[in-house]
């Protein structure tokens, strides 16, 4: 019989709150899947429940906030977390728990992906959960990534070149004093641009755009490498980097599974 050690104590411990996806290509459940593949070991908290696939989100029940925040304490008095992200928070009462439950656990790093509406244009948050997470959770946070569609919301203004996108970045940062990694996923053109803005520096990171038919997941993706990688004591600059190199290679080995080609992280 093969023995394994199991006494490791040096590997990161991180928590994602956020919904669980049905589909099981974002949120906690992708979650979980990157954290495994980059050898951290990943705990969650469920903020909602939600039936959907890759292309169509049909229904979402949020979770009672005493509920999670209890999930949360729970992980927090079992584990010692290196780091957190949250995902979709869809109630103010949700995200102003996450606050209440961040200062009361001590998490040492905390990354916001603000999940406010789907591709498809469905909204996940409530405008008071919005108000909340602007005026209560992000100035907590260590890190946001915003998309395009999530940097308008936050910077106040539209976006339709990387130019924007770099004021966007600078906005953000500047207003909430945290560090923003605005991804620039759906701008067009032939290369994809994400835009850092830490303590006013600014850095861009261009890569080639991976050409596939859905990308349902990305974001989620996205946000839980870079959480797992600055969990394991990587620079911001050097995990924003890898994060994205990351999801292209998720991207260009989707899986065909029926008729969907869910981006697919394998462990190397």
């Amino acid at each position: 019989m093969t023995s394994f050690d199991y006494t490791n104590s040096d590997v990161p411990v991180v928590l994602t709150i956020a919904s669980s996806d049905s589909g099981a290509g974002s949120g906690v459940q992708a979650d979980l899947k990157t954290f495994s593949a980059l050898d951290v070991f990943g705990t969650c908290a469920i903020t909602a429940v939600t039936a959907q696939s890759p292309t169509e989100f049909r229904r979402m029940h949020a979770l009672p906030a005493d509920l999670v925040k209890e999930q949360i304490m729970s992980v927090s008095d079992g584990f010692p977390i290196s780091a957190a992200k949250t995902g979709l928070l869809p109630t103010r009462e949700l995200v102003e728990m996450v606050v209440e439950a961040d200062e009361d656990c001590g998490i040492p790093i905390l990354v916001v992906d603000p999940r406010m509406i789907t591709s498809g244009g469905v909204r996940l948050m409530d405008v008071a959960a919005v108000e909340a997470l602007k005026s209560a959770l992000l100035p907590v946070a260590r890190v946001v990534t915003p998309n395009v569609h999530e940097c308008e919301i936050l910077a106040g203004f539209p976006i339709g070149s990387v130019e924007d996108l770099r004021k966007a970045a600078q906005v953000i940062s500047d207003k909430y004093e945290i560090a923003c990694v605005a991804t620039g996923g759906a701008l067009p053109g032939e290369y994809l641009t994400d835009v850092l803005c830490d303590e006013g520096q600014i850095s861009e990171f261009v890569h080639d755009r991976v050409k596939v038919s859905e990308t349902h997941g990305a974001g989620c993706t996205y946000s839980a490498a870079l959480t797992a990688m600055i969990a394991k004591g990587m620079l911001l600059t050097d995990a924003v980097q890898e994060s994205r190199l990351l999801v292209s290679r998720a991207l260009r080995e989707a899986w065909h599974v029926g008729p969907h080609v869910p981006l697919h992280l394998s462990v190397r």
